[in-house]
């Protein structure tokens, strides 16, 4: 393929979709309304979209066809990336979580104040340790699937389309990390609006887009590894799924206002330790290829 229609396409999506995300999300703001909402959250679900309806534009606009797609599961001689994806990726969470109350064992709430708050306030008389089990099974046998439209609307865009465009044109190292920070600068709008680490930190918003930043080149890897080793979006997708569903367990456990920035989320540096080794492994694993989607896009 010709070197300068790659970037061509490659600066296209990118002007499309950060012009539609960025345009969406800011019907928050311009309406009045505030991050939290239910028209927040709904705004924020159609922004997922917005990265696998951009893909979609740009190959039209450029006349590339819908070839290379990546939404073939594929699952001969892959069931162990889906097993991992599926599986694995919540217990990449749990094991944060346990890292976390290891090193701040004054913040565990073996009590569940949070949940017996919340089933207080709705006059619910149940063991809280029932909720708890019963939102951790949720967690680890739903979570992966529950919300796998909207995740696949990032993934089809982001590890889809994003990832093997750079990967044509630059090596798979700087390819991962260049998809990382724009995917974290595309959370930037949601982030300053409170997203993951709220609003009254010091630094605000600029400190929490720059942890997203890392968020993001850590997941990014992880998710890329599973694109790249399985030639489909769909693993991708499952474990972005799996993470969005059991980001907060680890806040059904916790005492007091945690520090979003240290955890026990894993957006938080040591909530986050097992994503960041997963992350530096596959990260590793993949520096010596040379370029993963050659054969399909050639």
């Amino acid at each position: 393929m010709n070197e300068n229609i790659s970037k061509k396409r490659l600066y296209i999506y990118l002007g499309i979709v950060l012009l539609t995300s960025w345009g969406i999300i800011s019907i928050i703001p311009l309406s009045g309304d505030k991050y939290g909402s239910t028209k927040s959250v709904i705004i924020m679900s159609i922004m997922m979209l917005m990265p696998a309806l951009s893909s979609i534009l740009t190959r039209i606009i450029t006349k590339e066809g819908f070839k290379n797609m990546y939404l073939k599961p594929l699952f001969k001689n892959n069931i162990k990336y889906y097993l991992t994806a599926y599986f694995m990726t919540n217990v990449f969470i749990i094991l944060g979580v346990i890292v976390y109350f290891i090193i701040f064992p004054n913040n565990l709430d073996l009590d569940m104040t949070v949940i017996k708050e919340i089933l207080s306030s709705n006059n619910i008389n149940v063991d809280v340790r029932i909720i708890f089990i019963v939102q951790l099974l949720q967690a680890i046998l739903i979570g992966p699937i529950i919300n796998i439209l909207f995740t696949l609307g990032e993934e089809l865009g982001w590890r889809g389309y994003l990832l093997q465009k750079l990967c044509n044109n630059y090596s798979v190292k700087k390819s991962i990390i260049i998809s990382g920070v724009i995917w974290g600068i595309w959370h930037a709008p949601v982030i300053a609006m409170g997203h993951n680490y709220g609003t009254g930190y010091i630094g605000a918003p600029w400190l929490g887009i720059f942890a997203m930043i890392v968020f993001c080149i850590v997941i990014g890897s992880y998710l890329s590894y599973l694109v790249i080793k399985t030639k489909s979006v769909i693993p991708c997708a499952i474990a972005h799924s799996a993470i969005n569903a059991s980001a907060a367990i680890g806040l059904l456990l916790y005492k007091g206002t945690p520090n979003s920035f240290i955890g026990p989320s894993p957006t938080g540096i040591i909530g986050g330790s097992i994503f960041i080794l997963v992350g530096i492994y596959c990260y590793i694993s993949l520096s010596k290829i040379e370029n993963p989607f050659e054969e399909e896009i050639n």
